[in-house]
């Protein structure tokens, strides 16, 4: 049987893979399928399913909040993910004491808050029953272990074409056709490591965060924890609490703040000093009242950088920490700084200020990047030096002939829910349209 014939439903009686549409799309999208099992030795791919509704590659938060807005709208998506869970990396790579950063209410999804009973910073095992529970009230069902090895727009069918691959060496490979495609993989889809003299020789035990459950297995050990946005300090306020003996490098400019501010949270009162003041105004203001509550952080190694918070997140989307306990244990030297790495031997490291230390273990808390310019051939919506959108927030949710993007909008979920809501309104125009003029290929 020719493995592409399954092009017209696979699930003929699944409302995503219906086996209607127009006559005219049907002999478009059955010549390219039976171009593409002549090139099926090459092609390797052995499935091909039309998708009447949107592809959305990637369950996270973002992922979900589209699906459901959507869902809201009466139009079903597929949802891609390469992993075996919604929200894999709050699942799989992130530490055991994690929390939401912000209040609650700054990270609901769309059409469904948190409940009630949440304390204000909820913790990671919470948000990810939340995500369980949004998934299952909107009907979200994704389509695991499928990684997205290319997409790209067909000019010719005018659909999108997305090759897929099961997870293992010899995965089954399917190509689903859509002519909406909204890539919602997100600015943290991989992990990025640094470039240091020596690292990949050190005889200790090296790791990302990524990989980082609990300090409980590095008591009594001397661990070096690099970066220093918010993650590196709260490992190293875990370690210091598991009774390991951490230092933390910090290369650049760091602003530290109080989570929370004259009684409310940090984030909070900056979004409300913002409907009434410019945002350098503002900074000033939470630099001032940060100044008062910390002290001079630069005389312990962390120099803020020249920019207010608030600005620099906006220009280079580099969060401040908020900070919660980390500062008093460096303060009170149980978490030692140091400058940037010059090199490493054996399991020795030599700092900038040309210090000499031993340490057991290196925490890379380097953070994440886009894998968007990896399988996404299009090079008008995103960027392929960081794989962002090129248009900042809020102007880089859309691109053309049916692309879109969530959750790259340095924002938080806070901007995922806009854009989410924006995407599900421009599909429905077009479903509805589509539902008017059946005949004719949107």
């Amino acid at each position: 049987m020719d493995p592409w014939s399954e092009i017209e439903g696979k699930r003929a009686h699944d409302p995503i893979f219906q086996n209607y549409f127009s006559q005219n799309c049907r002999q478009s999208v059955d010549g390219f399928c039976k171009k593409r099992s002549a090139d099926a030795a090459v092609a390797r791919a052995e499935r091909c399913i039309r998708v009447l509704g949107p592809i959305i590659v990637g369950a996270g938060p973002s992922g979900l909040a589209v699906a459901a807005c959507l869902k809201e709208k009466g139009v079903d998506s597929l949802v891609l993910e390469r992993s075996n869970c919604i929200a894999s990396l709050w699942q799989l790579k992130t530490y055991d004491r994690l929390s939401l950063h912000l209040p609650r209410q700054f990270c609901e999804l769309p059409l469904m808050p948190f409940p009630a009973y949440y304390p204000i910073y909820p913790s990671k095992q919470q948000f990810v029953a939340y995500l369980e529970s949004y998934a299952a009230r909107f009907g979200i069902c994704p389509t695991y272990n499928r990684t997205v090895v290319c997409a790209e727009y067909d000019e010719q069918l005018q659909l999108w074409r997305v090759r897929t691959r099961a997870t293992g060496i010899m995965g089954e490979e399917v190509e689903y056709v859509s002519r909406w495609l909204v890539v919602a993989t997100g600015e943290n889809a991989e992990v990025v490591l640094p470039e240091i003299d020596g690292l990949d020789d050190f005889k200790g035990t090296v790791m990302h965060t990524s990989s980082y459950k609990s300090g409980g297995a590095f008591a009594g050990k001397r661990v070096l924890v690099v970066g220093s946005g918010n993650s590196g300090m709260e490992v190293c306020l875990d370690l210091c609490n598991h009774n390991a003996n951490p230092h933390i490098v910090v290369r650049d400019a760091v602003h530290i703040l109080p989570r929370e501010m004259l009684g409310q949270s940090t984030f909070g009162l900056s979004m409300w000093l913002l409907k009434w003041l410019p945002v350098h105004v503002v900074d000033r203001i939470l630099l001032l009242i940060a100044q008062t509550m910390l002290g001079d952080t630069a005389q312990l190694g962390l120099k803020r950088p020249t920019i207010g918070p608030l600005e620099l997140k906006s220009l280079s989307g580099k969060t401040p920490v908020l900070d919660v306990g980390t500062f008093a244990k460096i303060k009170s030297g149980d978490i030692k700084v140091r400058p940037a790495i010059k090199q490493i031997s054996g399991r020795q490291v030599e700092f900038m200020d040309t210090r000499l230390e031993e340490f057991d273990v290196i925490v890379l808390a380097t953070g994440y990047k886009s894998n968007v310019p990896f399988w996404l051939k299009d090079r008008e919506l995103f960027s392929e030096k960081d794989g962002l959108p090129r248009k900042a927030f809020p102007n880089g949710w859309k691109g053309e002939n049916g692309l879109y993007s969530v959750g790259f909008t340095r924002r938080g979920l806070m901007g995922t829910s806009v854009d989410a809501r924006r995407i599900a309104h421009d599909i429905e125009q077009q479903w509805k349209a589509r539902g008017k003029h059946p005949g004719v290929l949107l």
